[in-house]
């Protein structure tokens, strides 16, 4: 089994950006971690590593990949995973992540994520690419759930079923996107809460939350978009408050990855969702000293 690396603090973090990196070491602000894309940092060195090793010695780390293409159909990228696990090594990161989807085709990477049939096939390959990455960087991954704008006709497999059925097959964690799943429940007319309630939380390493954009389908209806370009909308915070209520006090990161603000406009925007941790964490205090 791979090592199970420190757990986040639960608390609220946000995405490392580089106009962002004086900002953080001057003013060094109350943040609960940091977290940086890996394929960000894959060089040898030069300025990103210069600040990343800086913020690293004053905050918890997370490193959150976008390019394994765990669900490709070919085989993972070798030398990709001898880059990240030189990357882990280096700076020891509190958790990784990466996304139930797939980039690559033949030699091509398409740069997006893109969404799987879930079928007894795709749950072997899947897996398959979990327990390697897995043994390849020494650490557990925790796989997170997509967001998605359409289904697969030969899918036989519920996605929560299917990635609950990942997670006990490699042991590795889950990350869940609150804002995936209102993104994709929406999309395809289900209930998010229904989704939540379902979704195994005692694997649940990390929640991320974002802001969508909306717009309407062919058909007029509502269509959501996972854009990470505005602050977390109303009904994804309550949806998050429900997740909470069902994973206790769990490290959430705020993704802002498009039109990025200053960092006092993400700042405030992570203490909103602080707020709700240390409220989550009151509220089980009692059941804590009694039970």
């Amino acid at each position: 089994m791979p090592l199970t690396p420190d757990r986040l603090p639960a608390r609220a973090g946000l995405g490392l950006k580089p106009e962002h990196y004086r900002d953080v070491l001057e003013t060094r602000p109350d943040i609960g971690f940091f977290e940086v894309h890996a394929e960000n940092y894959m060089g040898a060195g030069g300025p990103p590593h210069a600040y990343l090793e800086a913020v690293a010695a004053l905050y918890p780390l997370s490193l959150h990949g976008v390019g394994l293409s765990i669900g490709g159909a070919g085989p993972l990228d070798t030398a990709h995973l001898r880059r990240l696990r030189a990357l882990i090594d280096r700076y020891r990161p509190h958790s990784f992540s990466e996304h139930l989807a797939w980039s690559t085709h033949d030699t091509g990477f398409l740069n997006d994520l893109l969404p799987l049939p879930y079928t007894p096939e795709t749950l072997a390959r899947v897996s398959a690419h979990v327990e390697e990455t897995q043994q390849a960087i020494g650490r557990q991954l925790l796989l997170e759930n997509p967001s998605t704008y359409l289904v697969f006709a030969e899918s036989t497999i519920d996605e929560i079923d299917f990635l609950e059925a990942v997670a006990s097959r490699t042991g590795c964690g889950l990350l869940l996107d609150v804002n995936n799943v209102m993104v994709s429940c929406v999309n395809h007319r289900l209930d998010p809460h229904l989704y939540i309630d379902r979704f195994p939380v005692g694997r649940v390493g990390e929640i991320h939350l974002a802001g969508y954009d909306e717009t309407t389908d062919g058909a007029g209806d509502r269509l959501l978009i996972d854009a990470h370009g505005s602050p977390v909308r109303t009904d994804v915070m309550a949806l998050y408050d429900h997740a909470l209520s069902r994973t206790g006090p769990v490290p959430t990161l705020i993704e802002w990855d498009n039109d990025v603000p200053d960092f006092a406009t993400l700042h405030a925007e992570a203490m909103r969702v602080e707020a709700r941790i240390a409220a989550e964490a009151a509220r089980r205090a009692p059941l804590r000293r009694t039970g």
